[in-house]
């Protein structure tokens, strides 16, 4: 991760770049409003449940595997071809993610450890460590020039020892650089897009921000297209203060996309109990 500034909590010094703020302010609002409807009060628990279903297919999608909804929510076979593997690994990451907040804060690689061995679901010895020297990447979006292994290393550090040390950065500018790193470092030999989504998830939800899960970000960033998303995320790689914020703003709408979706489940909801 680049930032600018001398700051000792370079995600402060993200938060501090030209438009972050107002990104920040325009999700904080978003999400009050979806967690002020008058249908959360009686069924918050089927707004989760919604909303990990479609964060799963809206990560699955940035993947490769664009499913209907509804083909998701039929299918109990996720054993065939690639796409359907793709589709039970997101599935599988959204549900291992609300399991894993308790010890993010604390021991963030052993985290992402476990979110590997989830997605793949392989005894692969590759599986659940960092990729070592002659090991290439599976990632069917992601084509940015691969850090090598002893960079991976201390980046990967880096970002535990941030996330351990704990910052007064709001969420989303954390969120954004754990889910940027994590595609930017490509840690793992495979499924690194999935691993890195169902992080800023965690990121959301232990941070307080989205506590009940009902804002799936994943939405929103399949919402604004594969293109865009690589897009953003060479500005994150770029380290440049435009490409940073550029990044933060990016993930900003697509949680503000995940809002409005699950906005929507909870007026259909309304519709129907009337």
């Amino acid at each position: 991760m680049s930032t600018t500034g001398a700051s000792a909590d370079p995600l402060t010094a993200l938060a501090a770049l030209p438009g972050v703020a107002e990104s920040v302010e325009s999700v904080r609002k978003a999400v009050d409003r979806v967690y002020g409807h008058r249908i959360m009060r009686r069924r918050s628990n089927e707004i989760t449940s919604e909303a990990a279903l479609r964060g799963a297919r809206g990560s699955a999608a940035l993947s490769g595997a664009d499913w209907a909804l509804e083909e998701v929510r039929r299918r109990a076979d996720f054993s065939g071809d690639d796409g359907a593997r793709t589709v039970g690994a997101a599935l599988r990451l959204t549900a291992e993610a609300g399991q894993l907040l308790s010890i993010w804060r604390q021991s963030p690689l052993r985290v992402l450890a476990r979110l590997h061995l989830v997605a793949a679901a392989d005894p692969d010895p590759r599986v659940g460590r960092p990729r070592q020297d002659g090991e290439g990447v599976e990632e069917p979006l992601v084509e940015l020039p691969l850090p090598d292994p002893a960079e991976l290393s201390g980046r990967l550090e880096g970002l535990s020892e941030l996330i351990v040390a704990g910052s007064s950065a709001p969420a989303l500018v954390t969120a954004a650089v754990v889910h940027g790193e994590l595609l930017a470092l490509r840690p793992f030999v495979s499924h690194n897009g999935l691993v890195a989504r169902a992080a800023q998830r965690i990121v959301l939800v232990g941070s307080g921000l989205d506590p009940k899960a009902i804002c799936p970000a994943e939405v929103g960033h399949a919402e604004l297209g594969r293109a865009g998303y690589v897009a953003a995320l060479e500005g994150y790689v770029s380290g440049t203060p435009e490409g940073m914020a550029a990044w933060i703003a990016h993930c900003a709408k697509a949680v503000e996309l995940g809002v409005r979706e699950s906005t929507a489940v909870c007026e259909a909801l309304q519709r129907g109990a009337a």
